[in-house]
């Protein structure tokens, strides 16, 4: 396989993976979640590297899922105990654990010694970087989400439209919600070495927001969302590719924002254009 079409495979997987989790986030309102998971997985590789003393793909990719899962944990501590917004604490904690990351960077980068070099591409991710391994683990990681998504789909559906709803017909709301949070952490530490911790909530809650323009219903919200996701994905390892040092991850973010914006614009019924004609 051609480094070209892996990459490209790839960033289509993790496109796909990440447009079929973006829509309950943006129906249940916490875009921001998705930030939050990304920018808390800096400390964790950091953490993975200190403990690893090299810079090993498995304990930075462990740390950073650590990490993200302990950050997901304390916003909901936080939404159970007191009386903070749901947007105050993911801030919060978003803040943290970023600032934690950035001094912990800091500190191995200033520390001497060649291991820590290219550490700080998972900020802004490595694409060209990708192996056939990484798309092994991606289709994982796909078809994983998959199975949990057809598993749980009625109780994710009615926690995604009204958390209120579902608890009232006793349906396990936070674990569902623990779930959701947990396979949304793994595909972001899954997308770090594509589109780096910076980027990669765009690349989950992009296609949700295009596809949601286009579609009723969640299903069908889902499975456009996917299906922008992974175009955007390969539209941007193409693009990316016909010049020299330009970044993927970047290039693939704004191929997503480029749908979205065609969407506002054009979608039946909701789209701007289509309103005032």
């Amino acid at each position: 396989m051609s480094p070209l079409l892996t990459v490209a495979l790839g960033t289509a997987l993790l496109g796909a993976l990440a447009g079929a989790l973006g829509p309950f986030a943006v129906l249940r309102k916490q875009s921001l979640m998705g930030d939050v998971l990304s920018h808390a997985a800096l400390p964790g590789i950091c953490i993975g590297f200190l403990v690893a003393q090299e810079r090993s793909l498995p304990a930075l990719l462990t740390g950073a899922l650590v990490a993200g899962l302990i950050a997901a944990g304390l916003i909901q501590l936080i939404l159970r105990f007191t009386r903070i917004k749901p947007d105050a604490a993911m801030g919060i904690i978003l803040s943290t654990f970023f600032a934690l990351g950035v001094v912990l960077l800091s500190h191995i980068q200033h520390s001497g010694g060649a291991a820590q070099a290219g550490l700080s591409s998972f900020l802004f991710g490595q694409a060209a970087a990708m192996l056939a391994s990484d798309v092994t683990l991606l289709s994982s990681l796909a078809v994983l989400t998959l199975i949990v998504l057809a598993t749980f789909w009625k109780d994710l559906k009615l926690v995604a439209f009204d958390r209120d709803y579902a608890r009232a017909l006793g349906r396990p709301v936070a674990a569902m919600e623990s779930l959701l949070a947990a396979i949304t952490a793994i595909a972001i530490v899954a997308g770090l070495q594509v589109v780096g911790v910076v980027l990669m909530v765009a690349l989950l809650i992009a296609p949700a927001v295009a596809a949601r323009q286009w579609v009723e219903g969640l299903l069908p919200m889902v499975l456009l969302s996917a299906l922008l996701g992974a175009g955007a994905g390969v539209c941007g390892a193409l693009l990316s590719s016909t010049a020299r040092g330009l970044a993927t991850g970047p290039v693939i973010v704004l191929v997503a924002a480029g749908l979205v914006l065609l969407s506002i614009l054009f979608a039946p019924r909701r789209g701007l254009v289509w309103r005032r004609a």
